[in-house]
């Protein structure tokens, strides 16, 4: 009989993203770092210009950070130990949204933290990684954890029958991004492990 899967993006789920980025642009590069909101296409500004750097810099920049500063990450409050409660009750896999040379750098970087699954790279939505993902472990059922709204939407396109949680563990992050349960396209939106935990293990109780 198949296993339940768990399927789980990594940056602001499992690990800090956002903060260690920006202090690394404040510390090494020309640039300054304060994100307004949820507008990150304007949070990264030339120290001498004040001027937003164009879309081609951020993805450089961010390139940069995952090819070289990747050990700057630390864990979400409780991820570890949830995510590893979990493989007691499922197949758990890692979808994140990296370049595939990343791949074995991000499995790297999360076995060091404790994290051990295998980890699949992913650019652009995630709707039909997801739907490949499904076609090869052919679980009886699937949770999808991700921080990202327009992740559900793509996942509620391609692969509607998983059950979807939005979960945003970056607490200066959470407050503005837009919420993928309202939105329609999750199941739930919870922002911290410690309440995600006993609903994911629900969810999997539910449909066992």
């Amino acid at each position: 009989m198949s296993k339940p899967l768990i399927i789980s993006d990594c940056d602001e789920v499992l690990l800090h993203m956002i903060v260690p980025f920006g202090q690394w642009l404040e510390e090494t590069q020309p640039v300054s770092f304060k994100l307004i909101g949820n507008d990150f296409g304007k949070a990264i500004r030339d120290k001498v210009s004040g001027e937003p750097v164009p879309p081609e810099e951020i993805w450089r920049l961010l390139g940069l950070f995952f090819d070289n500063e990747m050990h700057r990450q630390t864990p979400i409050a409780g991820a570890v130990e949830a995510i590893n409660a979990l493989k007691d009750h499922a197949d758990v896999v890692i979808l994140t949204n990296l370049t595939d040379r990343h791949n074995e750098p991000r499995r790297q970087q999360l076995l060091a933290h404790g994290i051990d699954f295998p980890v699949f790279t992913n650019q652009g939505p995630k709707g039909p990684a997801l739907q490949a993902i499904l076609d090869r472990y052919q679980p009886s059922h699937a949770v999808f954890i991700d921080d990202l709204a327009q992740h559900h939407g793509s996942a509620m396109e391609h692969v509607p029958h998983i059950d979807r949680l939005h979960l945003c563990g970056e607490p200066t992050l959470a407050p503005h991004i837009t919420c993928g349960f309202e939105a329609g396209h999750a199941h739930a939106r919870i922002d911290t492990w410690e309440h995600a935990l006993p609903w994911l293990l629900s969810r999997l109780e539910e449909k066992a």
